[in-house]
């Protein structure tokens, strides 16, 4: 059966979904308790979610907004289901989120930006255009400006961001990543982007691309 996607106003959240929500991801390590997602929920203003057969299998907080007058997408915590079908269900989410990017952002780039700490979750840029970081690239001082950006905008302080590898340093709290370990093992250098990561005092790394508005385009 194919899986379904929604995407539908935080305000929508009850706390039926929450914990639906907090069961799904239970067995991650980055896994979301009832209290740490309704903060989400009041920080973030869209969820999209991914169901198969009315099981939620996956779900992504995101907002669309402008960082600069840039359009962006921001995605924020999420979690997808340790199944055969998770590629599937990633794919569906940052699919319908661009979506609706289109809807907001007619005939412009978007840059699409979120946290992760595993390079499972780099599948979420496959069909994105200049990742960073990214293997053999040297972020430039826009690209760099953009990871501050971002991190200003994710709520982390300077003092907690290192630009040049676009790396938040935690202070043991949850962090606030897309949760995604794909079926397919990651390449060896790009999972050597996060070799600098104390998962345990909840470090992430910064990551952004561009999806061009012809693009967009095609999802209308």
């Amino acid at each position: 059966m194919a899986i379904t996607i929604e995407t539908r106003d935080c305000t929508a959240l009850g706390d039926s979904d929450l914990v639906e929500m907090a069961d799904l991801c239970a067995v991650s390590s980055n896994a979301y308790e009832v209290g740490s997602l309704s903060k989400q929920a009041e920080a973030w203003v869209l969820v999209t979610e991914a169901r198969d057969n009315g099981k939620l299998r996956g779900f992504s907080f995101c907002t669309l907004e402008r960082i600069g007058g840039t359009p962006c997408v921001l995605i924020g915590a999420g979690h997808t289901c340790r199944t055969t079908r998770r590629d599937t269900v990633l794919r569906g989410i940052v699919t319908d989120q661009l979506r609706r990017a289109a809807l907001s952002f007619p005939d412009e780039d978007v840059l699409v930006g979120m946290q992760i700490n595993d390079p499972g979750a780099f599948e979420a840029f496959k069909s994105l255009h200049d990742v960073v970081p990214r293997p053999g690239h040297k972020a430039t001082g826009e690209e760099r400006a953009w990871g501050r950006r971002l991190a200003k905008r994710f709520g982390i302080g300077s003092l907690s961001y290192e630009d040049r590898i676009f790396t938040t340093r935690g202070k043991g709290g949850p962090p606030v990543v897309l949760d995604h370990a794909s079926l397919k093992q990651a390449p060896a250098q790009s999972a050597e982007l996060l070799d600098s990561l104390v998962i345990d005092d909840g470090d992430t790394l910064i990551v952004h691309g561009w999806v061009m508005a012809e693009e967009l385009e095609k999802l209308l």
